[in-house]
């Protein structure tokens, strides 16, 4: 199933077929390298429960609709929509013939154990039907287990694997990471399993169930930590913007600028100083050559609040940018610190033409982020924006199941089959 040449039709996965049960981040983005690499995705959406990220700004025109959402719609280009309500036999009928008839190498699913297994959908039902097939599982806590029934999204996974603990101000309560932070670790991984399960298929015939705990998975990000408890008990908290290896690293205010989208706004510079040959230059840079309460790591660590005046008083008087091209070109670890606005007009990121417009039929014209990376040989592209809910419902069930158009009509009738065509939220 894994091809050595992209095509006009797809990509490396142009043979794969891929039926998505998955919703909010983890599993979505997973199945989204896929369907971005050329795999015939449809995703099963309920219109009676929608994606909760439907319902997330930021919307179109700021006119929240079901199908406005480009939080949603950023990780569901390339997909086909099939709308069913699974809560009806008829809907849970179609999912059994696609299986039997369609025939997909991928079933993904992120729901709580019980869900699928309600369904008669779990791996050991729908594994009698596909024995060969790949089923992929992503909820909080696994599977298995006795939280395994606890749901949540990204947050409380990085919560419960301990980052919050790690990141903020040592005399204030946590801050976070970025946003729901597991949803974000995960998708990478989850996607080499899948490949790894793919290969393993083609070479043995055997199909798999995996099963991705997303706090496992986020856990995994903090394995030196973890040793370091084991090693001797010590219990890490948080230090700030400070670093172990390496002495100056934080965040320094620089001039403020006018923003192409934003308007005036500050600017701030991230800057990591680990080797001594970038102290040297860093020094020569600030004046401060030759100080000797900045001569070694230690030295600097111990007089950090003098060294960050005079390393603020050389960038607050140049931009964000043009400090980072300063530092980068003296071998200085350093990066502008950036909003979302300021991301559309990163000179690396236009470079690799990385957002892309596609046409959406309620949405018009939209830009979407680009793919996170970029093979030389099957590059892969975004071939179709978000699908609205059941918009591909006729082409699925006439093209896949041979269904004719009574029949279709007779289940929509039924309330089996759901579109979200021209609906508000």
């Amino acid at each position: 199933m894994i091809t050595s040449t992209d095509s006009v039709n797809g990509g490396i996965f142009q043979d794969l077929k891929v039926l998505d049960f998955t919703w909010v981040g983890v599993g979505p983005i997973t199945t989204k390298y896929l369907a971005d690499h050329g795999a015939d995705v449809i995703r099963i959406e309920s219109l009676s429960r929608p994606d909760v990220l439907r319902g997330a700004p930021p919307f179109k025109g700021a006119n929240p609709g079901i199908n406005r959402s480009q939080f949603s719609a950023n990780y569901n280009t390339s997909k086909r929509g099939l709308g069913l309500n699974l809560t009806i036999d008829e809907s849970r009928n179609i999912v059994c013939r696609l299986i039997d008839e369609w025939k997909p190498d991928v079933i993904a699913e992120s729901f709580t154990p019980r869900v699928m297994r309600s369904w008669g959908l779990d791996y050991e039902t729908v594994s009698k039907l596909r024995p060969d097939l790949i089923y992929f599982s992503t909820c909080q806590l696994g599977q298995t287990g006795p939280h395994s029934s606890y749901a949540g999204f990204g947050q409380l996974a990085g919560s419960m694997a301990g980052f919050y603990e790690l990141t903020g101000w040592p005399d204030r309560e946590p801050s976070g990471p970025y946003g729901a932070y597991s949803d974000f670790l995960n998708p990478p991984m989850a996607f080499g399993a899948i490949v790894a399960a793919l290969d393993y298929r083609d070479r043995t015939g055997v199909g798999q169930h995996l099963d991705l705990s997303q706090f496992e998975g986020a856990t995994h990000f903090l394995a030196p930590y973890i040793m370091k408890y084991i090693e001797d008990g010590t219990i890490p908290s948080r230090v700030g913007n400070t670093d172990s290896h390496a002495a100056p690293h934080g965040i320094f205010r620089c001039k403020d600028e006018n923003r192409e989208f934003v308007g005036k706004g500050e600017s701030w510079i991230a800057i990591s100083v680990k080797e001594n040959s970038q102290w040297r230059a860093l020094a020569a840079l600030i004046g401060a050559d030759g100080d000797e309460r900045f001569g070694t790591e230690e030295d600097r660590r111990a007089n950090s609040t003098q060294l960050e005046i005079l390393i603020e008083a050389w960038t607050s008087k140049i931009g964000a940018q043009d400090a980072m091209v300063i530092l980068q070109d003296i071998g200085i670890s350093a990066g502008a610190v950036q909003s979302q606005a300021d991301l559309w007009q990163d000179p690396q990121l236009r470079h690799m033409n990385y957002f892309q417009w596609l046409v959406h039929p309620e949405l018009g014209s939209m830009p979407y982020d680009g793919l996170q990376f970029r093979m030389s040989d099957t590059p892969g592209r975004l071939r179709s924006p978000q699908a609205m809910i059941g918009e591909h419902n006729e082409e699925i069930l006439r093209d896949c199941l041979g269904m004719t158009g009574l029949e279709i009509r007779r289940l929509s009738e039924s309330g089996a089959l759901e579109n979200s065509i021209g609906m508000d939220l």
